[in-house]
């Protein structure tokens, strides 16, 4: 064998090589998104048992101004006005959340489905490209569990299932499971929904 042919064979050897590397390359990017079960199971149990006050900590209850006092109040005047307080809850600054009562239907507002409306039952939504999931959304920004709408303690609460593009709560991308108000935009890929009365 002459070095000509012994370098023609080392260059095709080589040229295999790459191929090959580039093969393995593509198929290990698309691995978690044809086969994302493995990545939603273990979020699912970690749900499972995580802890109630999970979601409690996530999102804090503001405190009216009428129940703070200056220091030298005495405890009379603040059980007065503790009794003296209507019983309704306080007032939320922002819009109303969408509750199992007052939220009946999500509505696409942009994307390839809009205008569809699904009706709000008692059981979470899960939204990716998989055919398993709830809504089905179809394009190149969303995963294939991508996220999932669920009641915790009769709100609605949006949570990303670490999709690639993230999930957007009125433009801000969301970290944590987030209530979701009435009538807000939430965007998934190239589609956006609202929760509706």
């Amino acid at each position: 064998m002459s070095v000509s042919e012994l370098t023609l064979l080392v260059l095709r050897l080589g040229f295999l090589l790459v191929l090959w590397l580039f093969i393995l390359g593509i198929v290990y990017a698309l691995r978690s998104d044809l086969f994302g079960q493995r990545v939603r199971k273990q979020q699912q149990d970690a749900a499972a048992s995580a802890p109630p006050l999970a979601f409690a900590a996530a999102v804090p209850t503001p405190v009216p101004a009428a129940t703070l006092q200056p220091a030298a109040a005495s405890a009379t005047a603040l059980t007065e006005q503790l009794t003296a307080r209507p019983a309704a809850p306080p007032a939320r600054s922002g819009p109303e959340r969408a509750t199992a009562k007052n939220a009946t239907r999500l509505v696409i507002t942009s994307g390839p489905k809009s205008g569809t409306e699904f009706p709000l039952t008692s059981d979470s939504v899960t939204i990716g490209r998989s055919g398993d999931s709830s809504l089905v959304i179809r394009d190149d920004y969303t995963s294939t569990h991508h996220a999932r709408l669920m009641l915790w303690n009769e709100e609605w609460m949006i949570q990303d299932l670490d999709s690639t593009n993230g999930t957007f709560l009125n433009g801000s991308r969301l970290a944590v499971p987030t209530p979701v108000p009435l009538d807000t935009p939430v965007k998934i890929g190239a589609t956006s929904f609202e929760l509706r009365r």
